[in-house]
């Protein structure tokens, strides 16, 4: 009886030391499995960490482009030639950028990956200086917005018609007054009545300039696409606030002061044949200035850097803008505007100035496009993605850079919550690279 007794007792001191071992167990991996999280959470905050800061570190690298292309060529204005950088895949310790540019729009890719290198603000129309018929030629635009971007930037309260003003918008909620300034973002048109999301993206839900899966799926996914093998960009891919010139050149409507720059870069004789071609009363601005002056092309780029119109602020550079915008310009429209992009494609596409145009437009059409209309560009916008160690870490921001002022950034956006904007193959390569280390 008493064996037995002790058979029992030893028999439950077991049971109990199973217990308190399966108790320890399954706390020992309770803890464990909390650590791997803890651990993947910290080494996904690293990675986000490490994208932060190579976003930065791009930042920082676009404005030395920027300021390097100013002094290698020592001309104003002058559009960086991205063959000469990185922009797709810069890698930065564990971390890697990209720069998200665009596509020509007469070559529209149907595929799904993206162009990398800057964009140049100057190659869209300003939403502060535009008329009401340019933007009204703007795909997806339509008559009501038009009218209201004029109201909103106008210091009146007089209603255009179609358009809107303060009554409209205090009937709101929650109510707000019309601007009645100039816009100072882009961004700012979603507080316009009429400014649809679908008029302002189009297709291109996550403005990286290319098609994705979800843009060309009809309505199974949003945005809500035709399925044609083509993005359909809304209008924010037309517009800008940013684009300007500095006054501090050769206005040439002073003849004094072009005399003087003529004689300064060739000689005296040569500088008096062009002024007398010119004739009194001065040109407006830069494109009609060297209709009327007789220069050849290769003496009118020795100064075209230095010359100033009446209009500084808006200008579109013929040399970058697409299709779409050029056909807004007064005098080009969209008979034109094909040709202008034709035969700038037949240059080589790699033009720094205004003076091809005088090729393809006529007298009356330079006379009514060239207050619109430049060679030179002085802000850029760079669209920056970056993924940490591993593609992890996922960040983007747009940046614009004012050249005039040193590279000087004078606005940036975080875009990372539009998702993800590098096509599927970065995310292949991405993978790969993980699976190899």
């Amino acid at each position: 009886m008493k064996l037995q007794l002790n058979e029992r007792a030893s028999a439950s001191v077991l049971i109990i030391v199973l217990w308190v071992a399966f108790g320890l167990v399954s706390l020992a991996l309770y803890f464990a499995n909390s650590m791997s999280f803890e651990l993947r959470a910290a080494d996904n905050r690293a990675a986000a960490v490490q994208a932060e800061q190579a976003i930065a570190g791009a930042a920082r690298y676009v404005s030395n482009v920027l300021a390097a292309t100013q002094t290698q060529t020592q001309q104003r204005g002058t559009i960086p030639d991205t063959t000469l950088y990185d922009f797709e895949a810069v890698p930065v310790g564990d971390a890697t950028f990209w720069v998200i540019g665009r596509w020509d729009q007469q070559q529209q890719r149907s595929t799904d990956v993206p162009n990398f290198g800057l964009v140049d603000e100057a190659s869209k129309l300003n939403l502060n200086v535009a008329t009401r018929e340019m933007l009204e030629a703007l795909p997806r635009m339509t008559p009501q917005l038009a009218a209201a971007i004029i109201d909103w930037r106008d210091a009146d309260d007089e209603v255009t018609e179609g358009g809107a003003e303060s009554q409209t918008y205090l009937r709101l909620n929650p109510p707000y007054r019309c601007k009645n300034g100039n816009f100072e973002s882009v961004e700012e048109l979603r507080l316009v009545t009429g400014a649809y999301l679908d008029i302002l993206y189009g297709e291109d839900a996550n403005l990286n300039g290319v098609l994705d899966p979800n843009e060309n799926d009809s309505d199974v996914s949003p945005p809500t696409d035709n399925r044609d093998m083509r993005l359909d960009p809304g209008i924010l891919e037309y517009l800008t606030v940013y684009s300007r010139q500095p006054a501090t050149g050769t206005n040439v409507n002073r003849t004094q002061d072009v005399t003087a720059l003529l004689q300064q870069k060739f000689d005296a004789n040569r500088a008096n044949q062009i002024v007398a071609a010119l004739g009194p009363g001065g040109s407006g601005n830069v494109l009609q200035f060297y209709a009327r002056s007789g220069m050849t092309r290769e003496e009118f780029t020795q100064i075209e850097g230095d010359l100033v119109g009446t209009n500084t602020v808006g200008l579109v550079n013929v040399n970058t803008a697409s299709e779409a915008v050029l056909a807004c310009i007064p005098g080009i429209g969209t008979d034109k505007a094909g040709s202008l992009v034709a035969s700038r494609r037949s240059n080589g596409g790699n033009l720094n100035t205004v003076a091809w145009v005088k090729d393809v437009l006529d007298e009356n059409a330079i006379r009514l496009a060239g207050p619109w209309l430049t060679g030179r560009s002085y802000q850029f916008s760079a669209d920056v993605a970056a993924v940490g160690h591993h593609g992890r870490g996922y960040a983007r921001t747009r940046f614009v850079f004012d050249t005039t002022e040193g590279g000087k950034i004078l606005y940036r956006q975080d875009l990372t919550h539009l998702g993800w904007a590098l096509g599927p193959d970065a995310r292949k390569t991405l993978l790969l690279a993980k699976e190899l280390r």
